[in-house]
């Protein structure tokens, strides 16, 4: 074995390799953390729903809106209702779809107000963020949102004890589409599709280029498979973290035994 030599000290070059390898896990999946830090509040990637064949479709709608009555289209030929996450400058920008969202019976939930970083955010910052996209989400349909997808997929402790704070409920994913690098229709499929189990939460984005083509053939692989598809608010446990479910140390919910 090849032996590096660093101040004095001999280190193996397949251990540092492995600790290198482990960072950057730890980075790109926050949730595999969790294993090493049980106390550590995290959002909800998926649900365990036992053997009952039962998955949430999201979208991310944080920029362009040119595909959004497409989704819906979509969506509405498989009798498919999904979550579609808003930021609230899209709110501003597209009410009309953002109410042809809800009309269609489709949730739309809070995504933040302008996208920002909420790691970099105070617990207050965040709140009154998040509560301003509430608002504008209500406004336009009515009703007030319960969940939130961070922007970015970014969290650390304080920013879901902030968003729980006041009764909202972060959601993350545990299968990502992979939309936004625009890969081709049929690999999205097969990445969604290979990757499902009961209890999934299914990440795309209303503008990724290549969505439209690969949802009808995603939709029909699914209800063939015998899922049932539903907004996640349908898909979530009921209750509150901690009393009424726990959360494992990859973000699955689970009931309180």
């Amino acid at each position: 074995m090849k032996i590096l030599i660093w101040k004095h000290r001999s280190v193996s070059l397949a251990a540092l390799v492995m600790a290198i390898a482990m960072v950057g896990y730890i980075v790109a999946y926050p949730s595999f953390a969790g294993a090493y830090a049980a106390d550590r509040p995290l959002p909800i990637y998926c649900v365990d729903r036992g053997e009952e064949k039962v998955c949430a479709i999201s979208f991310d709608a944080a920029w362009g809106n040119e595909d959004t009555e497409t989704l819906i289209k979509i969506l509405d030929q498989y009798h498919v209702k999904a979550t579609f996450f808003v930021v609230g400058d899209w709110v501003d920008k597209y009410p009309e779809s953002v109410k042809a969202l809800a009309d269609a019976g489709h949730e739309v939930m809070s995504h933040s107000n302008h996208h920002d970083h909420y790691n970099s955010l105070t617990s207050e910052q965040i709140i009154a963020d998040l509560k301003t996209s509430c608002d504008k989400i209500e406004k336009v349909t009515g009703v007030r949102p319960t969940l939130i997808r961070c922007p970015y997929g970014e969290y650390d402790n304080h920013v879901i004890e902030a968003i729980r704070s006041i009764g909202v409920e972060p959601i993350q994913w545990n299968i990502d589409s992979l939309d936004w690098k625009e890969l081709p229709a049929s690999e999205i499929t097969q990445r969604v599709t290979s990757r499902i189990e009961p209890g999934s939460i299914i990440l795309f984005h209303n503008a990724a280029k290549h969505t439209p083509e690969a949802l009808p053939a995603i939709l029909e692989k699914l209800i063939g498979q015998g899922y049932q598809i539903v907004p996640i608010s349908k898909l979530l446990l009921p209750g509150t973290c901690d009393q009424d479910f726990t959360m494992d140390h990859t973000g699955k919910q689970l009931k309180c035994s």
